[in-house]
């Protein structure tokens, strides 16, 4: 083991020396693998800084959330005429759903409405998001809270006038002092503020207003300012099915639910959509997967280019050492020994440009997260396997050129670098 040791040891030496006294060659060597590692490491924390991005904005919403309405998310064949002959759902199949599905979670009844003015004294704020809903709602969609709470469900059934709004809208209103308890007018009425959330930021991709201007009322008492038709409110049921049943059993029972409160008849196509978040969120993973794809073969050319380099000037290392080599193998010098010797040399070249390249990254990674609003993470994970495909790169590219180098007939070596 000692003996392997040394060898490891005097080959890194002699590698190393090499390196040394040949600085303008490696340095030219070190462009190729340098701009390599750095392109593949650039595009993998580009797009895992993507990835964290999107799922961070989208990741409060539970993906296995359904939506139960009039309209599709997806294309479909039906045509629009037809589809807005459709019932809107109603509060009574919200609650039927709510009180006889065992594999539904939380079942929660919303309004997708338009924007609205909001007031406070003498101060007022424009075209906020306000999503009525039931209390379920923040079993759904998680959301953080600043200060206060949620209108829980004794609240949400007898229709207090409360009410929910987002950081931007609390900022707007009351600066820094404390939101909670205070009255705001919508749709002409007082609603008493129980929470303020926290801030969101901008999001890349949303499925639904951004919190941050946003204000959540109880649905209740908006039914009962406007009662169950009007036209300024879109009805949505949402579900959230419990952990573990398939998504096609779950579609059955609430297709089959609706279909016998609705009175449909066989034959008779579903005048309502059952929408699948999930759906959505898969599309945004594969979109990712293609993003790194298509990453990897850009970067892949470059790198592909720096092991040629690397192969190529290990062979000239070779030529130029050719003496060098024969007088160590007639002082008693294995072929292992040589073989390490050069292949440590390559290994050791890979090794500092793909650590070049990282860094260049990690100060790039610097620059756009302090100049954007996005935080450009370079993760250990990244990190160590650029160091290991860097290694990897070297091993692949000085093979060749070390095996040739350690088969070397040491009176031939010897005769042909004289």
């Amino acid at each position: 083991m000692i003996i392997y040791l040394r060898l490891l040891k005097e080959s890194f030496s002699f590698a190393w020396s090499a390196l040394r006294n040949n600085k303008l060659r490696t340095l030219l060597s070190l462009l190729g693998v340098t701009i390599g590692i750095f392109s593949i490491i650039a595009v993998l924390s580009a797009v895992d800084s993507l990835d964290r991005k999107i799922k961070k904005d989208v990741g409060s919403l539970d993906n296995s959330s359904i939506y139960i309405f009039k309209y599709s998310f997806a294309p479909t064949d039906v045509p629009d005429w037809k589809i807005e002959q459709f019932p809107h759902v109603d509060f009574e199949e919200y609650k039927m759903l709510k009180e006889s599905d065992e594999d539904l979670e939380h079942v929660c009844f919303q309004y997708f409405t338009g924007r609205e003015n909001i007031k406070f004294e003498d101060k007022s704020i424009s075209s906020v998001n306000v999503t009525p809903c039931t209390y379920e709602y923040i079993e759904i969609d998680k959301l953080d809270f600043r200060e206060g709470r949620f209108f829980n469900e004794k609240e949400s059934n007898s229709g207090d006038n409360l009410i929910v709004i987002g950081y931007e809208v609390a900022k707007t209103l009351f600066g820094d002092t404390s939101a909670i308890g205070k009255d705001i007018r919508l749709y002409g009425q007082k609603f008493k503020i129980v929470g303020v959330l926290k801030k969101i930021g901008d999001r890349m991709i949303s499925f639904g207003p951004n919190p941050d201007n946003t204000v959540f009322p109880n649905l209740n008492k908006i039914r009962s300012l406007y009662g169950e038709n009007s036209d300024k409110f879109l009805p949505v049921i949402i579900v959230k099915p419990k952990k573990g049943i398939e998504e096609d059993a779950v579609k059955g029972q609430i297709v089959q639910k609706l279909r016998s409160s609705r009175g449909l008849k066989s034959g008779q196509i579903n005048n309502f959509f059952i929408n699948f978040l999930k759906g959505a969120t898969d599309m945004l993973d594969n979109l990712i997967g293609q993003m790194n794809l298509i990453g990897w073969i850009i970067a892949g050319f470059s790198l592909l280019v720096g092991g040629f380099g690397i192969a190529n000037i290990m062979f000239v290392s070779v030529k130029e050492r050719t003496n060098l080599i024969g007088i160590q193998k007639s002082l008693g010098a294995k072929n292992r020994f040589i073989l390490l010797q050069f292949l440590f040399e390559a290994i050791v070249l890979c090794v500092i440009g793909g650590i070049i390249g990282i860094f260049l990254v990690w100060i790039i990674s610097i620059v756009l997260t302090n100049a954007l609003d996005f935080d450009f993470v370079l993760s250990a994970s990244n990190i160590i396997f650029g160091t290991f495909l860097a290694a990897f790169i070297g091993l692949l590219a000085g093979i060749i050129p070390a095996i040739s180098a350690s088969k070397l007939d040491p009176v031939e070596a010897i005769r042909s670098g004289m």
